[in-house]
């Protein structure tokens, strides 16, 4: 496995890209027409230490995020974190505006809101094939989004500079947000069939006895099943159904302790561990949580 090149600063980026030394040493906007990624970086693995997000059109090559890999061949979007490791191909374009890469260092927005709150963005931890595919409406207000961040840096700098420029920063992510709604919504028919199927994982986990070696299935392992990120997941089912994959998860849960309460002498303790709980304690107090009463008083009750 190659080694892992560190990739912490503004200016580690620009070197990777073949560009000068940015105009701002904590967020920059890359062109993507004006970069030449240096031979030693093509396919190499690189961990960020800074927020990427990138908006590509039509541009030939790919990314590699994991053991997922999304070729650019359309208009589309992807948002990675600090901590996240990705390598690329290369970088050849025939699109006039190929796109462009919005970077920022968590220093730039930590003492302000938007470094509160940028974890509620949840598509920053979506796996790379998740990504937002944008119409031609859509790449026009993320590029006047980001023309005005790029311009804002590149004038002399003042007092309001910073707080304008994590404004945009976070305009520019509640419009990614917005459209990555209108996305689980045209794909409805699709995300239908991926909650049939996250249905239907849950009662084979437990017709398999799975619980019984691996505890209550996570969201993680269902969408690893899924071939799907777990915020993905949980964010397709709760944009389908008002329901994250945890809470689906926990009713499953509860609707199979619910039947097992009436329909077997088991003791509490049995029930829980047959669920996959490691603890009664747990259950009775997920239990609780969930219906309002306890074990032993549903069952008392019917």
């Amino acid at each position: 496995m190659p080694e892992i090149v560190q990739i912490e600063s503004i200016s580690d980026m620009h070197k990777v890209f073949g560009l000068s030394k940015p105009r701002h040493p904590l967020v920059s906007v890359i062109r993507f027409k004006e970069v030449d990624i240096q031979p030693e970086y093509h396919n190499i693995r690189c961990a960020f230490g800074m927020y990427c997000i990138t908006q590509k059109n039509e541009t030939d090559g790919s990314m590699r995020y994991g053991r997922s890999s999304y070729d650019f061949q359309e208009g589309s979007m992807v948002f990675i974190k600090p901590g996240q490791v990705l390598s690329y191909d290369g970088h050849q374009s025939s699109a006039e505006d190929p796109g462009w890469a919005l970077l920022f260092h968590p220093d730039l927005i930590r003492k302000s809101q938007l470094g509160k709150t940028i974890d509620n963005y949840s598509f920053f931890s979506y796996d790379i094939t998740e990504a937002l595919h944008i119409s031609e409406d859509e790449r026009l207000a993320l590029n006047e989004v980001s023309g005005k961040i790029e311009k804002e840096y590149q004038q002399n700098i003042d007092r309001h500079s910073q707080k304008l420029i994590i404004s945009n920063i976070e305009l520019l992510l509640d419009y990614c947000t917005r459209y990555y709604d209108r996305q689980f919504y045209t794909r409805t028919n699709i995300n239908k069939d991926v909650l049939a199927k996250f249905d239907a994982l849950l009662t084979d986990y437990y017709l398999n006895s799975n619980q019984l070696d691996m505890g209550i299935p996570t969201v993680g392992h269902c969408g690893k099943e899924l071939n799907m990120s777990p915020k993905y997941l949980s964010d397709l089912l709760k944009k389908e159904t008002g329901k994250t994959a945890k809470i689906h998860i926990d009713n499953f849960l509860i609707n199979r302790a619910k039947n097992r309460l009436l329909s077997t002498t088991e003791s509490i303790s049995e029930i829980a561990y047959g669920l996959g709980f490691e603890y009664p304690q747990h259950f009775s107090k997920t239990f609780k949580v969930k219906t309002g009463m306890s074990p032993g008083e549903y069952r008392n009750l019917n």
